[in-house]
């Protein structure tokens, strides 16, 4: 008999220190912590061995915070105690994220002989003023030693991380930062646009600012991203990441595929069927309780089909793999035709193809995703199409992306003219 397939997360949430644009659960200067939180790992995750026993765990991912700067060691160790339970797939794929500043030749080999096949490493930026600027702890040199050595050390599969959209960077600068990357040829490239959240040092000093590419610029850089990366023969297969072919992250695929996963760690957030729960986001108290064996879970839900097949539209067409109308049945218990009709209406437009069974959208229509998915969601709520003005709102975040530079404000005054008549 086959068993299900399971996604394993293990949040470290120790930095050197806080990088000016995070956001995530991370905390710097307590390294002093480091000890007690891996004692305290270990016991939850032995005590959650049944939960996992009936699955084969395919994918095991370190992430953070800094999981090279938690050490290879802790991670080893961690790593063994998973082993244990037996269901470990040997061709599981167990990715570590680390920053070049944390990692050394050493550690890089011992990870690699205890069986982590997959590193992503946190490039960012290949300009040491925009490095500084953003609060990353290395230099592009760094970056670069730290990739020649993790391939000395035999990881033939390697993701590199990287940021666009940030403080005075121009489409120059960032095809700048492409070529350098694919010179390196890692097996994968995730590139993300500056999102400024607040309490963030960077949303304190540049919400607003000028200094910032427009969403006409990062739109810019978006589609060269996309148009570059598939000419050097990464393929796009979710909105901000690319693959030479076979190195998609099988990992991160689980997430927008809706397949089970759990995560341990404060904050740690696990899907398991129709469940979804999350732990205390503090890592005194998570430490706390497990000693006293006391209840983690700070958020708790069963997920309704009607629930299901919104996280199905929204997560699917993230993918170049898209969503179909037996997976929607199947998963949702919905009505596909007023999806299809939606579709059909942006396959029109060039924001969406279909692929044998299955819808996807194109780059124009990643561009626009957020618009597109939040109009076909309206549709699925409201089970009909009420005309055409979602259409109309659906071009004109098109043409607004698309505009030669200069030309925003003449458009504006069109469309609303337009709408008027």
């Amino acid at each position: 008999m086959t068993r299900p397939r399971l996604g394993i997360y293990i949040h470290i949430p120790f930095c050197a220190s806080k990088c000016s644009y995070c956001d995530f659960y991370s905390l710097a200067g307590c390294a002093y912590l480091m000890d007690d939180y891996q004692e305290a790992l270990l016991e939850h995750l032995d005590e959650s061995a049944h939960s996992i026993q009936n699955y084969e765990v395919d994918t095991i991912y370190f992430g953070g915070g800094t999981p090279s700067y938690y050490g290879a060691d802790r991670l080893v160790q961690i790593l063994d105690v998973l082993k244990l339970n037996g269901n470990v797939r040997l061709d599981s794929e167990i990715t570590v994220e680390c920053n070049p500043d944390s990692i050394s030749p050493t550690a890089l080999k011992l990870l690699r002989e205890e069986g982590v096949n997959r590193l992503s490493i946190g490039v960012q930026a290949t300009d040491n003023n925009l490095l500084k600027l953003i609060g990353r702890r290395h230099s592009f040199q760094q970056a670069q030693k730290a990739y020649k050595d993790a391939r000395r050390a035999g990881f033939d599969n390697i993701s590199l991380d990287l940021m666009y959209g940030l403080p005075s960077q121009t489409r120059a600068d960032w095809a700048d930062t492409l070529a350098q990357i694919v010179e390196l040829h890692p097996e994968h490239i995730s590139a993300y646009a500056l999102k400024l959240e607040p309490g963030t040092k960077m949303y304190e000093a540049y919400n607003g600012s000028p200094i910032l590419p427009d969403d006409d610029e990062q739109a810019d850089m978006y589609s060269y991203t996309a148009e570059m990366l598939t000419r050097y023969g990464y393929r796009q297969y979710e909105i901000s990441n690319f693959a030479a072919p076979g190195f998609e992250s099988k990992h991160n695929l689980k997430y927008w595929n809706l397949d089970d996963y759990i995560s341990f760690g404060p904050g740690a957030a696990s899907c398991v069927g129709s469940i979804r729960y999350s732990y205390v986001r503090d890592l005194k108290e998570y430490i706390a309780g497990v000693r006293r064996k006391v209840s983690l879970v700070a958020e708790y839900e069963e997920v309704s089909p009607l629930e299901r097949s919104v996280e199905y539209i929204m997560l699917g067409m993230r993918t170049s793999r898209g969503i179909s109308k037996r997976d929607y049945i199947a998963r949702c218990q919905c009505d596909w035709r007023p999806i299809e009709q939606v579709l059909r209406a942006f396959q029109a437009k060039g924001w969406v193809q279909q692929t044998e069974d299955r819808w996807h959208f194109t780059v124009p229509g990643f561009l626009i995703s957020n618009t597109l998915i939040g109009i076909m969601l309206e549709t699925q709520a409201s089970g009909r199409i009420d005309g055409t003005p979602w259409l109309s709102d659906a071009e004109y975040a098109s043409l607004r992306v698309e505009l030669p530079k200069g030309e925003e404000e003449l458009f504006t005054e069109l469309y609303e003219q337009r709408k008027k008549n």
